[in-house]
């Protein structure tokens, strides 16, 4: 293609379709390509989008003697931020919390999901890719804005399972 950067064309959608076949055909699981700053980056069966967020404060030293509040509120908050599931971008894109403008979001604060609700839409390269919940429970926290640019792997939704 003359006149074209190679920037240009590495997102082809037929680049694209073309990678998935041959992925497919040698039964690859992970494809990864650059050319200079561009990346794609394709899997086939990747880890799950729901994961239960892992708690990331360091273990308190042992005490010799038990604390006289054993659990205050900054406690009781990382242990119940230890029990959250996190519903997480399964793709590169932008966030849309409804399927259009003029429509209501898919859920808010306080809806339960089940594993097949879609609580958003990814929009990468065109494509409007649904988003299920993957988990069952009650919407505690939306931590995506409509619109917002999310990478793979980022906390869309904090779900208490149930």
């Amino acid at each position: 293609m003359s006149g074209s950067t190679p920037n240009q064309d590495i997102f082809d959608v037929r680049r694209i379709r073309r990678l998935v076949e041959l992925m497919k055909e040698y039964d690859l699981s992970e494809v990864d390509l650059r050319e200079g700053p561009t990346r794609i980056r394709l899997r086939r069966g990747a880890e799950p989008v729901i994961t239960v967020a892992p708690r990331t404060d360091p273990a308190p030293p042992a005490a010799a003697s038990p604390p006289e509040h054993p659990q205050g509120p900054a406690e009781l908050r990382r242990a119940e931020d230890a029990q959250m599931a996190v519903i997480k971008s399964p793709i590169v894109g932008t966030f849309y919390a409804a399927p259009d403008p003029t429509s209501p979001p898919f859920v808010k604060v306080g809806d339960h999901v089940g594993p097949e609700t879609v609580v958003c839409i990814v929009e990468a390269m065109k494509v409007f890719n649904q988003i299920p919940a993957e988990v069952s429970g009650t919407v505690v926290e939306v931590l995506a804005k409509n619109g917002d640019s999310v990478e793979f792997g980022q906390p869309l939704f904090r779900v208490r399972p149930g």
